[in-house]
């Protein structure tokens, strides 16, 4: 099996969990041209907003990130973003829905005020845009058969263990695994996340390895597959926490900075965090530690 590329855990999953689609690197995203349109609203953008009433939010209908249920805006962003934009005076969110690969560009040219779809903060993408601070981190987790029969917990106990792992094929897993020291003969690779619950389900592996905010989603349609609990895994010693965030235009720091004071109130609450984002497959595992700064993971 070949080696599995170092992607970005949500430069993957966007395009291929959300609706199938191909793998979109998110290092490409470093060739948009920068039209700083609307970079000199800055200063009065939030007062813009609240005389307004309303923020142009863009999605990219990834489930369960941000993506519409009926009529309704619905996912982890938008939950966060309408209670952070209520606590600043803007009582509603207007969605435009987006590719993934045009919500940068868009935001760029004023189509909207902020990303709200949970993208991930690498270093590229923090060349075009502002990002907040970090919602959540996308700590890794297993799906396996009901009861655990193998009881894995981490990569150390399915290396013990000489399980057979399922991973996304081209998504950052395969490297964690590897990492870990699992056999590259005992990792199996999947299109789809749907394909690696069904080999989970049918005992072709032990194991399917994802984040546990997109296993847990997948586990509400799986039944006879359980979730295991939630750890963050290690790559050359570095943590992989693969947080995400909103996204601002250029020149927008006052706005973005409102934003972060509103935000720091939620992520500092253990229970209005979960409380807000539990139907959405995030809970305690998933509030970013205080450590881990926007500033640094721009600087990769």
């Amino acid at each position: 099996m070949a080696d599995f590329p170092h992607l970005s855990r949500r430069g993957f999953l966007n395009r291929s969990a959300a609706v199938g689609g191909l793998i979109v690197v998110p290092g490409l995203l470093a060739a948009c041209s920068k039209t700083n349109s609307g970079a000199s609203d800055g200063a009065g953008a939030l007062d813009k907003l609240r005389k307004q009433g309303f923020v142009r939010v863009a999605y990219a209908n990834e489930a369960p990130y941000g993506y519409l249920e009926g009529s309704q805006l619905k996912g982890e962003a938008p939950a966060l973003h309408r209670e952070i934009f209520k606590a600043l005076g803007v009582d509603e969110l207007k969605p435009t829905l987006s590719e993934w690969d045009g919500l940068i560009p868009g935001l760029q040219a004023g189509k909207y005020d902020v990303v709200s779809a949970g993208m991930a903060i690498t270093p590229e993408r923090c060349a075009n845009a502002l990002f907040s601070e970090p919602e959540f981190i996308s700590p890794t987790a297993m799906m396996v058969r009901k009861g655990n029969p193998k009881k894995v917990t981490d990569l150390a106990s399915a290396k013990e263990a000489g399980i057979t792992l399922g991973v996304m094929s081209g998504a950052v897993e395969g490297s964690y695994a590897q990492g870990a020291g699992i056999d590259k003969g005992r990792i199996k690779a999947f299109q789809k996340p749907q394909d690696g619950a069904d080999a989970v389900k049918r005992g072709r592996i032990d194991a399917f390895l994802l984040t546990g905010i997109s296993l847990r989603w997948l586990a509400k349609t799986n039944s006879g597959t359980e979730v295991t609990e939630a750890f963050v895994p290690e790559l050359a010693g570095k943590k992989q926490y693969s947080p995400g965030g909103a996204v601002f235009r250029e020149g927008n720091e006052e706005l973005r900075d409102a934003f972060n004071r509103e935000l720091k109130k939620i992520v500092s609450d253990r229970s209005r965090y979960v409380g807000l984002l539990q139907e959405y497959g995030f809970g305690a595992t998933e509030i970013p530690p205080t450590t881990l700064k926007t500033a640094d993971l721009c600087k990769g």
